[in-house]
């Protein structure tokens, strides 16, 4: 791989902001980065220019199904490459492939798959987002705010049913869906940390009471808040009042402004802050794609108006691209830097890559985005891969 400097307006790390920024990428790697006047091209170097954008690290989505027409849990090399290949478009650099609710042995079969394409994602040299690992949505959630997942399927959590299912991912599961209300989620939630994976409570009806328990079993993180959630009232704040108040847990937002509207963004972003809200997009295999019939695993969808919805008409998932997440928030007048740092640091840091991921830093791969003065993504580059 050649030695790139890349010249940019600014660069948002995203901690700091750098004016007339270089960065210097060798071989898929950050290996400097500060203001260019201080930097000198090394011999054999290309310089790029872009003295009209900004350069920000590559987007992170800790919660996505498909794209491209594909979804992961088809769990073949095709069906993933094209996924990955979709979103680098959009400015994705990495993401965590999401499984639905379904049987155990299509599960496990889909995870296996999925994990095999992780070993080699890196066989061909091609500019796409890298898969982190797996994370499940499903099945230990509650039957009363399964969303779109086949009910047939939910049941309580199994710690036997878990190992089964960390054992498919082979050390690339990331994430656990949880509803920690249900009976025999706390030694989930516990095998589940002991093995190093995320504890997340989504698709949950608990109390207020029953999510501050799960958070002192572990949780930390919390699926795609207000959906698929018992509602927040004022004398029963439920799981949400639960996130909404606990700074040590995460908050997924889905920013399409369908899924949340305009005023619980902005509580959720007021009440959280910038370093506790990941935007994530839940997107679906018809993200990237016109309006028609799509699968969710092994559910049909519908996506009209570029709205999902399954036969009921409940929404399932989106067809958002986290770029466009991006826009929608800074439209809400949160600044730039602090919209970049919940798609890019925040997500790296529940993950614990942060020396690698979601920031630009000397050593961290060279996952970087360039913005037109529109928010449009108008390069990227995923581990020293130039999209253009």
């Amino acid at each position: 791989m050649s030695t790139i400097l890349l010249h940019a307006a600014r660069a948002l790390t995203p901690t700091t902001e750098i004016p007339d920024a270089g960065i210097l990428i060798r071989d898929g790697v950050i290996e400097g980065i500060g203001a260019r006047q201080d930097m000198t091209l090394p011999s054999g170097a290309t310089e790029i220019s872009a003295t009209g954008q900004t350069a920000i690290p590559g987007f992170i989505d800790v919660h996505i199904h498909g794209a491209g027409g594909h979804d992961v849990m088809e769990g073949t090399a095709e069906a993933m490459s094209t996924v990955a290949k979709t979103l680098a478009r959009h400015g994705t650099t990495s993401f965590v492939a999401t499984t639905v609710t379904a049987s155990p042995d299509d599960t496990c079969r889909s995870v296996e798959g999925i994990a095999r394409y992780i070993t080699q994602q890196f066989a061909a040299l091609q500019t796409k987002a890298e898969v982190l690992g797996i994370h499940y949505e499903g099945p230990f959630i509650n039957k009363a705010r399964r969303g779109v997942h086949p009910a047939e399927w939910v049941q309580l959590p199994s710690a036997e049913l878990l190992q089964r299912l960390l054992q498919a991912a082979a050390g690339n599961a990331r994430i656990l869906t949880i509803a920690p209300e249900l009976l025999g989620a706390v030694p989930c939630m516990h095998a589940a940390r002991d093995a190093g994976v995320v504890v997340a409570m989504g698709h949950t009806d608990a109390t207020y009471e029953q999510a501050r328990a799960g958070i002192a079993h572990g949780a930390r993180h919390a699926v795609h808040v207000y959906n698929a959630m018992r509602p927040f009232s004022h004398r029963d704040s439920g799981v949400i009042g639960a996130v909404l108040t606990s700074p040590e847990v995460t908050a997924e937002l889905i920013a399409d402004g369908v899924h949340v509207e305009e005023a619980a963004m902005r509580l959720l972003l007021q009440a959280k802050g910038a370093g506790c809200v990941i935007l994530i997009s839940d997107g679906l295999s018809a993200t990237g794609m016109p309006d028609g019939k799509y699968m969710l695993g092994n559910l049909e969808v519908t996506v009209a108006g570029g709205v999902c919805r399954n036969a009921e008409g409940k929404l399932a998932g989106s067809t958002l691209t986290l770029d466009r997440a991006l826009r929608n928030v800074v439209a809400l007048g949160v600044s730039l830097q602090d919209a970049v740092r919940m798609l890019t640091a925040n997500p790296a840091k529940l993950l614990g890559i942060e020396f690698k991921k979601g920031a630009l830093r000397t050593g961290a791969d060279a996952d970087i985005v360039l913005l037109d003065e529109n928010l449009q993504v108008s390069n990227v580059w995923t581990r020293g891969l130039s999209l253009n």
